[in-house]
Formats: C-alpha cells, structure tokens, sequence
C-alpha cells in the first residue's frame, strides 16, 4: 500500500526520510515559504527548486544523476502524490539501464511527471521524454530531440561474449521500440526505421512525431510556460 510507505521506510528500514532526501539533496534546505534559514545551514537554489517539485537532467544519463532523480521522484511522492513534478531534460544521452530506470521510476510514482525539452534530448535522453505523462510533454521552441537504436562495445569481447551481448542488446532493442511505440502512438513499422540511425527532430516535428504532446513558446514566472502552448 502507497500510504504506509514512509513509515514502513521509517521503522523498519531504520532510515529516516527527511535523512535521506537531504543525503540526496546534499545539503539541508529551508521550509517551503521560509524567509532565513536556521544557523549552520547551508542554503542553496537548487534544494528550493526541489522543494518545487523541479527536478533537472543536464547531463549524461548515468548511475549517479538515475539514482539521485529516482531518489528525489521517490521521495516528492510521499511528500505530496496529488502534485505534478517537472522534469527539465538537456542532456545528451547515456546509459541505457540507467535510463529504463529513470522511465520505471516515473511510470511508478503516483504524481504526473511532465517532462520539459529544453536544448537536447538525444538518445536515451528522448526515452526518458517520452516517458512523461501523456498530455504533459513539453519542448521549447529551439529544442531538439534525437532518437537512434541503442549501441554497445561488444566488438572489445571475445566471440562467444560478442553473440551473448548481441542478443540481449536485440532485446532491449525490442523493449526500446515498443515504448517509443505505445507513447507516441506511431505503428512499429515507423518508430522501427526511425531508430535505424540517427534522427534529429526539431520541437515542431518531436511534437508531430508524438514524442512531445506541446511547444511551448511563451516564458512566464512561477511556471506559466508550462501552461502556455502552441498547439
């Protein structure tokens, strides 16, 4: 059951919540609508803008930005899992089970997870944007999303290993495209030659393609651009 979570992960894991949203965080931050910030803390924008539900992917998908975004989903969600979290995606790609585990762990929480494009989404970077809740995908307007099929570096291992890594790259190749298929809306025949090779998409053409649902075009404070469309 979602509800007892956090007290399932209080006594029985022994870890405190609070504790270990602040290990991923790095440092503490002030309570939400707080003007100072108590002695001996250190106070950062980006723990405010945690506490705003914004999470942020600028860099190359690997273990170490999977498993703090997957702590940080985890964590807002037992927080509060009626509002939506925001994910700004600029990222070249990456690794690719570090990446199915960022995809997971956003189909698993409660809240909407509405992914915003901005600069790249390349790789496994687009995966994780299409990954968004249906309705609630975003690009900017100069944003580019790029899709190709996964790669490996099987040609260092002997040959046994060589058709072993083969296989299975052929499967997460499947389970790839499929997702592709299911959240755009695109036959397989269409997402399958599109991830032959490399294909960049402006936002425009992502959002033609179903990887995003909207362009935004219009910047707003205190999150207006993501209520602002071009449909």
């Amino acid at each position: 059951d979602w509800i007892p979570m956090k007290q399932y992960i209080n006594e029985k894991l022994n870890l405190h919540i609070d504790s270990f949203f602040f290990a991923i965080c790095v440092e503490p931050y002030a309570s939400k609508g707080a003007c100072t910030v108590p002695k001996g803390y250190n106070f950062i924008p980006i723990n405010r803008l945690y506490r705003e539900r914004l999470l942020f992917l600028g860099q190359p998908v690997d273990n170490e930005i999977s498993n703090q975004l997957i702590g940080l989903m985890v964590y807002l969600s037992i927080e509060d899992d009626t509002k939506d979290l925001y994910l700004f995606i600029n990222s070249p790609g990456g690794w690719l089970i570090p990446g199915v585990a960022i995809y997971d762990t956003m189909q698993f929480v409660r809240p909407d997870i509405q992914t915003v494009c901005m600069g790249l989404a390349a790789s496994m970077a687009s995966f994780i944007l299409v990954g968004g809740e249906i309705t609630k995908r975003l690009a900017f307007p100069h944003a580019w999303v790029m899709m190709h099929q996964p790669a490996s570096a099987f040609y260092e291992a002997q040959t046994g290993e060589f058709v072993l890594e083969a296989e299975e790259l052929l499967k997460l190749r499947e389970t790839i495209t499929r997702v592709y298929v299911q959240r755009t809306g695109k036959p397989l025949w269409v997402v399958s030659e599109d991830m032959e090779r490399d294909i960049f998409m402006s936002a425009t053409e992502a959002q033609a393609h179903g990887i995003v649902d909207r362009v935004g075009f219009h910047a707003n404070p205190r999150f207006a651009i993501l209520s602002s469309y071009r449909v």
